[in-house]
């Protein structure tokens, strides 16, 4: 253990979210194990007309521990290396694409952004954007949509009830959307969220944001859950360690 772990272990009592040592919230070892490369992730079934989903780790042993954390317990030190492998996603969904990028986070329910007191999705599309730009891509991170009242907590639902749960459930927020026409007119926009599971989610996003004549370029994701297609695999590259695969 160094020393700055065995002080801040002294003081806060805090321990590494993927092996549990003693210190930080993330190791150095297991902050290693966060240098991973993206692959599309197509959920079964696809929901019709998905833009190409990309993420860059299985939902599962570490990436899944720091998802958890930091959405539900705050864990503010696990925002920036969650949204730099969020940036791989989002590199390898646009790799060959001419820029400007746009990432557009998918919107909490208020209820949910109320009750832990920040909105997760949108930090880590913004922090990505500061990764994707020290890169020398041209990224900005929008808050284009809103969630409308009247959407269940998706736990527990399977792909059909979360398809019919979602749908209509966002819209474009209006000032948002004319100051980005007058920022970046040329845009591609990337809808950007956690974790994939069956693609409802980011199919809904999709659709408001065509909607409104947006076109979405592709989907990225820290981590996909364990539900993708035989053409879409690549994103369980992250296994082989107990704190990636579980």
């Amino acid at each position: 253990m160094s020393y700055r772990d065995a002080v801040l272990d002294l003081l806060l009592g805090g321990r590494c979210v993927g092996c549990a040592a003693p210190g930080r919230p993330l190791c150095p070892d297991c902050a290693v194990l966060l240098e991973v490369a993206a692959s599309p992730a197509w959920p079964t079934p696809v929901p019709a007309g998905l833009a190409t989903p990309w993420a860059a780790a299985a939902y599962e042993g570490l990436p899944r521990a720091m998802v958890l954390a930091l959405k539900e317990r705050r864990v503010w030190a696990l925002a920036r290396p969650l949204a730099r492998v969020l940036a791989v996603a989002v590199s390898a969904a646009t790799a060959g694409a001419a820029g400007p990028f746009v990432l557009v986070p998918v919107p909490s329910r208020p209820s949910s952004v109320r009750s832990r007191g920040h909105d997760p999705t949108a930090t880590l599309a913004r922090l990505a954007c500061v990764v994707l730009r020290g890169q020398g891509v041209d990224a900005t991170a929008y808050r284009l949509l809103r969630s409308r009242p009247g959407v269940l907590d998706q736990s527990g639902l399977g792909a059909a009830a979360r398809a019919t749960n979602l749908a209509g459930s966002m819209a474009c927020r209006t000032g948002p959307l004319r100051d980005l026409a007058e920022r970046t007119p040329r845009a591609r926009f990337v809808v950007c969220d956690d974790v994939l599971t069956t693609g409802s989610t980011a199919r809904e996003a999709q659709r408001a944001l065509e909607s409104v004549g947006l076109q979405v370029h592709a989907v990225a994701t820290v981590a996909a859950t364990r539900r993708w297609s035989a053409e879409g695999q690549g994103a369980g590259a992250l296994k082989g360690d107990p704190r990636l695969s579980g």
